[in-house]
């Protein structure tokens, strides 16, 4: 009599029925059977969050076909991912075979290849019901967010949209990174390099460091002027030489958040399309003279653990293919994140002996480039670490010092196989540097300065906004991939040029979302409820209770939202710029339909005038200004968006200087020679200030008019309400907005 196992996956069943041979079946469930319903809430509420789960459309015929091999099956196998949704997978399964329970197994694949599935298959387990539990939660969680709040925003916006518990806090994160850089303001400051020859070759570099022994900072050009004038005519001389051996350590081998962000670092993969390939990977290839074999361990993980045997296997390969001096004496050990499920292995191959090179020809170009990338971290990682000789130099010249470092590579231990990609790039601190002795004068060729001004924080790649989520506890490496993919595709965000914009659509919803369900986007509440989950998996925390905790507060934000929210579908939001209806002379406004923004009457229903927004009235409308670019000096944009205005160099991309846009109103403080300039706080509440911050801290909250009070004689009026008001509350004096805007016609 056979045996029945049951896998997700086609491929994943193929190279498992080779392993165990005629003695089984093995059958696909082609992912989840079983989910709540689509057309409806599908959680009772009043019921201890009772979900209800129907088949999934299209899978009627295949639970159909695993229930009757399971009847004529000796023992039934669920070898789904070991991962809660796998758990649940099989949980269900289950729960369809009730009346063969005694006879139904859970078995777990950390690879697929012929000993570890042989191995499974002996040492069967039960299903893990925290796990399941756990996944339920989440589930439900989701469920509830989505369900409950995506109807609100159809009502409030516009229909189609969708809210999710872990995606609109990484939109979140997108927007709030857009507008810290768009209220960046860029500070000037400038270094000093020198060019310098010693006795011995090469020329090499050294910067400009303390005056006075004190470290000093340049910041403009007088103070650098001064320097290069105080510097004329002293001698260069070697004050010390600093030596010391370096060594650099080789990373873990990869878990699911690394192997996406150096998928995207140095292979241009979206971490969607790393998750895919690396799928195919563990599931099973045809990889020629072994047949159908799995060639890397599972690849949702957040363990940086290594079986001995892996750990041996690699030792001696290391050994035969480098030599022993390339070979730590004992294992290297890595340290997992706090949480992290160490029930899993790192991502690596499953045998060190498959070279990626035999596999040309085999795999396809990308599948080839992941497994490579994938068997050189692992085996890095076993290796020893690279030697480094670093000089440090500091050299007189007057009442400055200079300092040159370098460093040359000793040995190059692990370097040899791997180097670990960047996020961004790094200034070059390490060049060669010729011998020198102590009192050794240098000849000067030149001195360099160059003026530098700070930037903004950069915004998120693929690779940065997963290393963001891992360390803010946002999601799990089973959801990295999924949360990318769908704030893209939810056109929350767009992807330019590799890096995340919010769109206009993005930044609206995220607002309205912040602003009547702070809980929910809090960075902190999101990773509390990722641990509350772990515990439930831990058998620390009961389902029930985490959902219990979770919908008391947020059903009272859904309450409160129903009626406080902004009602942009019926409003709309208001141009940067008086757009009138020409039919009935009312104010244009923003609103949102299925095929984008749109302008319609702010008199609607009375008026339904509706046209296309064009270029120059959407968030992506510039014009000219009168400022020059401070780096480039070509001229300056204005860029507005409904958010506010800001200035940007007309030479985008190559020039990517931005700057606060003037109100035109002087600051009213007394000897201040600054102007008013609008800014934002970081929750991206506008807010205006002095230029000259931090020196002076005037600011208001009100929009600064350039006109004069005509009452008192005040600088400037205030924009409040549609009216005009002046700056002096003891004044009292207001006018309508629209006659203040007559009258300066």
């Amino acid at each position: 009599m056979k045996s029945l196992v049951v896998v997700e996956s086609p491929a994943k069943a193929r190279t498992i029925n080779k392993f165990l041979g005629k003695a089984f079946t093995v059958k696909a469930s082609i992912g989840h059977v079983k989910d709540l319903p689509r057309k409806e809430l599908g959680v009772d509420v009043e019921k201890n969050f009772r979900p209800k789960y129907v088949t999934i459309q299209g899978k009627g015929k295949i639970l159909g076909e695993i229930k009757k091999a399971a009847k004529e099956a000796e023992y039934v196998y669920l070898g789904q991912d070991p991962d809660r949704e796998g758990e649940a997978i099989a949980w269900h399964i289950a729960e369809e075979l009730n009346s063969n329970n005694d006879k139904v197994y859970r078995v777990l694949f950390n690879e697929i290849t012929q000993k570890a599935v042989l191995e499974a298959i002996k040492n069967p387990l039960r299903i893990d019901h925290n796990k399941v539990d756990a996944q339920q939660a989440r589930r439900i969680m989701d469920r509830l967010v989505g369900y409950l709040i995506s109807p609100l925003l159809w009502k409030k916006v516009k229909r189609g949209l969708s809210a999710g518990r872990v995606q609109s806090v990484a939109v979140r994160l997108v927007v709030e990174r857009e507008r810290d850089i768009k209220a960046f303001i860029p500070q000037e400051f400038w270094s000093l390099t020198a060019h310098l020859e010693a006795k011995n070759p090469p020329p090499f570099l050294a910067k400009l460091r303390e005056e006075d022994g004190k470290k000093i900072e340049l910041k403009n050009k007088k103070e650098t002027d001064r320097v290069l004038k105080t510097l004329k005519g002293e001698t260069f001389t070697v004050k010390s030489i600093e030596k010391k051996e370096k060594k650099r350590y080789p990373v873990p081998p990869f878990i699911t958040s690394t192997l996406q962000q150096e998928a995207v670092r140095k292979l241009r993969f979206p971490a969607k399309k790393t998750m895919f390939l690396a799928q195919q990977l563990y599931e099973g290839l045809d990889i020629g003279p072994e047949g159908t074999l799995g060639l890397i361990t599972y690849m949702r993980t957040d363990s940086v653990r290594v079986s001995k045997d892996a750990q041996e296997e690699a030792r001696n390969y290391i050994s035969k293919r480098f030599g022993n001096e390339y070979l730590p004496p004992k294992p290297p050990s890595y340290k997992s994140r706090k949480g992290a499920q160490e029930a899993h292995e790192a991502i690596r191959p499953t045998s060190t002996l498959r070279e990626p090179d035999r596999f040309k020809g085999h795999l396809t170009k990308e599948q080839l480039s992941l497994y490579r990338l994938i068997w050189n971290r692992f085996v890095a990682s076993q290796m020893n670490p690279a030697v480094l000789d670093q000089t440090t130099v500091d050299i007189k010249a007057g009442v400055f010092t200079f300092r040159a470092t370098g460093s040359i590579l000793k040995f190059s231990g692990f370097t040899v196989l791997y180097i670990e990609g960047r996020d961004e790039d790094v200034q070059e601190e390490e060049r060669p540097i010729p011998e020198l002795g102590i009192g050794e004068n240098l000849h000067l060729t030149r001195l360099e300065p160059k003026q530098h001004f700070t930037q903004p924080p950069p915004r998120y790649t693929e690779a940065t906004l997963v290393k963001e989520l891992e360390e803010k506890g946002i999601g799990r490496p089973s959801t990295y991939a999924s949360i990318l993919s769908t704030i893209q595709e939810r056109d929350y965000a767009k992807k330019v040029e590799g890096k995340f914009h919010p769109t206009d659509l993005g930044l609206l919803v995220n607002d309205l979302l912040v602003d009547n369900f702070p809980d929910l986007l809090d960075l902190q509440f999101t990773a509390r409820m990722e641990e509350e989950l772990d515990r439930i998996e831990d058998g620390g925390l009961k389902w029930i209770q985490a959902l219990r905790d979770f919908y008391g507060p947020f059903h009272t934000d859904l309450e409160q939202a129903k009626k406080r929210m902004r009602d942009v579908k019926t409003k709309g939001i208001p141009t940067d710029t008086e757009i009138l209806c020409e039919k009935c002379g009312k104010r244009m406004v923003i609103k949102w339909g299925r095929n984008g923004q749109f302008l319609a009457c702010s008199g609607y229903p009375e008026c339904k005038n509706t046209k296309p927004l064009k270029e120059d009235e959407s968030s992506l409308s510039s014009q000219e200004s009168e400022e020059r670019c401070e780096k480039c000096d070509s001229p300056m944009v204005i860029k507005t968006s409904k958010y506010g205005k800001f200035l940007a160099c007309s030479r985008y991309p190559e020039c990517k200087t931005t700057k606060p846009l003037s109100t035109g109103v002087s600051c009213p403080e007394k000897g201040c020679t600054g102007t008013i300039i609008e800014r934002r706080t970081k929750k991206g509440k506008v807010f205006y200030s002095c230029s000259q911050y931090p020196k002076c801290k005037f600011a208001l909250w009100d929009k600064p008019v350039p006109k004069k009070c005509p009452q008192c004689g005040a600088p400037f009026l205030v924009e409040k309400k549609e009216k005009l008001l002046c700056i002096k509350k003891e004044c009292g004096y207001k006018e309508e907005r629209a006659s203040s805007l007559v009258t300066a016609d």
